[in-house]
C-alpha cells in the first residue's frame, strides 16, 4: 500500500508541474499578444522600425526623412525626399544681371517690349511702357457719320468741327478705323463710286492734318450700293451721303 501510495504522490507531483507550466506559457502568450508584433514597412511607429532601411518614422511612414537635419551636407529635405539643395530661391539671391528660375540663377534676358508705338496695338489700346494697355475713351465720343452736301467730297464748317473732336477722341484712344464713303442715289454708279472714295479720303486727310496716324485709319467707297436710307427724296439722298467710321 506504501508503494502504491508513492506513486500516486509523484503523479500528482508531475501533474502540478505540468499546470505550472502551461500556466507560465499562457501568461507570456498573452504578454506577446499585449506587446503585438512590429509593423511591417514601411509602417512603422518609432524611427527604430525604420533605421535598417537608413530612414525615419514619419506620420506612420517610413521616410527618407523628416527635416534637413536628416539629408547629407548640400541637400535638404523636400516632401520627406532629400533632394540637392536649390541656389536660389528668389531673384535677390542671385545678383545684379540675373534671374531664379527653378532654383538656379540664370543671366536675365531682356524680353521683347509688346509695342513701340499705339500703332503697335489693338485698336481701343494704347502702349505704355512697351505694352498695350486699354485707353480711357470719353462717351462723347459717338463718331456718328458725317454728311456732305449734293455732288460734294469737301468738309464744310459743321463737319471740320465734328472731325476735331473725333480726332481727339481717336489719338487719346489709340482707336482704328475704316472710313466708309457713300454717295446717294442719283448719277451713274462710276460717278458715285468714285465720289464715294473722295469722301472717305477728304475725312481721312482732314484727321492726319490733325496729328492722327494715318495707319490708324483705312479708306473704302461704296458709291450708292449702301444706303442708310432706302426712300427717294432729299432727305433719304441728305442721309446717303456720308462717311461712316467702323472700328476695326
Amino acid at each position: 500500500m506504501a508503494g502504491k501510495g508513492g506513486g500516486l504522490t509523484h503523479t500528482a507531483t508531475e501533474a502540478g508541474i505540468m499546470v505550472k507550466t502551461l500556466r507560465i506559457l499562457g501568461m507570456s502568450a498573452a504578454l506577446l499578444a499585449l506587446a503585438g508584433c512590429p509593423p511591417t514597412y514601411p509602417k512603422c511607429e518609432s524611427d527604430d522600425h525604420c533605421k535598417d532601411k537608413g530612414e525615419v518614422c514619419v506620420q506612420g511612414q517610413c521616410q527618407e526623412c523628416a527635416t534637413d537635419a536628416n539629408c547629407k551636407e548640400g541637400f535638404v529635405c523636400d516632401a520627406n525626399k532629400c533632394v540637392p539643395k536649390p541656389e536660389c530661391t528668389g531673384d535677390t539671391g542671385c545678383g545684379e544681371g540675373k534671374k531664379c528660375k527653378q532654383g538656379k540663377c540664370a543671366v536675365a534676358t531682356e524680353s521683347k517690349p509688346e509695342c513701340s508705338a499705339a500703332d503697335d496695338c489693338p485698336s481701343g489700346q494704347g502702349c505704355t511702357n512697351g505694352k498695350c494697355v486699354a485707353s480711357n475713351v470719353s462717351t462723347a465720343c459717338t463718331f456718328e457719320p458725317v454728311r456732305f452736301d449734293f455732288n460734294e467730297y469737301n468738309l464744310n464748317s459743321t463737319v471740320q468741327s465734328t472731325l476735331a473732336s473725333y480726332a481727339d477722341c481717336i489719338k487719346k484712344g489709340s482707336l482704328r478705323f475704316t472710313l466708309e464713303g457713300h454717295a446717294d442715289e442719283r448719277g451713274t454708279d462710276e460717278f458715285n463710286m468714285v465720289l464715294s472714295q473722295k469722301r472717305a479720303a477728304s475725312v481721312r486727310k482732314y484727321l492726319v492734318d490733325l496729328g492722327v496716324s494715318g495707319g490708324a485709319l483705312d479708306t473704302v467707297g461704296y458709291g450708292e450700293n449702301k444706303p442708310a436710307s432706302n426712300g427717294s427724296g432729299e432727305d433719304a439722298w441728305a442721309t446717303n451721303r456720308r462717311v461712316e467710321f467702323k472700328k476695326r
